[in-house]
């Protein structure tokens, strides 16, 4: 009998709950995003945004426990994809790790950060 051990593979981080409001698109993402399932994400992130007519991205973060650099360059094209027409991309429910990044590379000067939904779609 021969056993062969598969590779384990990170599970993708999940966008899910997606809604539209108009032009403001909200979403939630769970799970750890780092090099491994960055682009799930990136894809994921892309496809919403081709759907056209979205000026406001709010994302979820409240079940996201950590993010590398690999995600903040997600996040990053996002942004500029949404900034070409004048939008926005605004985070919510950040947990502290993954806030600290944040403010550690100076880019929650560029992006929105909100306290929770409600305070994203005023902003």
């Amino acid at each position: 009998m021969r056993l062969v051990m598969s590779e384990i593979v990170p599970p993708i981080p999940l966008l899910s709950a997606i809604r539209r409001e108009g032009p403001v698109a909200i979403a939630a993402i769970s799970g750890e995003i780092d090099l491994h399932n960055s682009p799930g994400l990136r894809t994921s992130l892309l496809g919403l945004l081709a759907e056209g007519g979205i000026t406001k991205l709010i994302l979820n973060l409240a079940d996201v426990p950590y993010m590398d650099s690999s995600a903040i360059a997600v996040l990053v094209e996002a942004l500029q994809k949404l900034g070409k027409n004048g939008g926005k991309l605004c985070l919510t429910n950040l947990q502290p790790r993954v806030r600290g990044l944040l403010e550690i590379t100076r880019l929650d000067t560029i992006f929105v950060i909100a306290k929770d939904e409600a305070e994203a779609k005023a902003k």
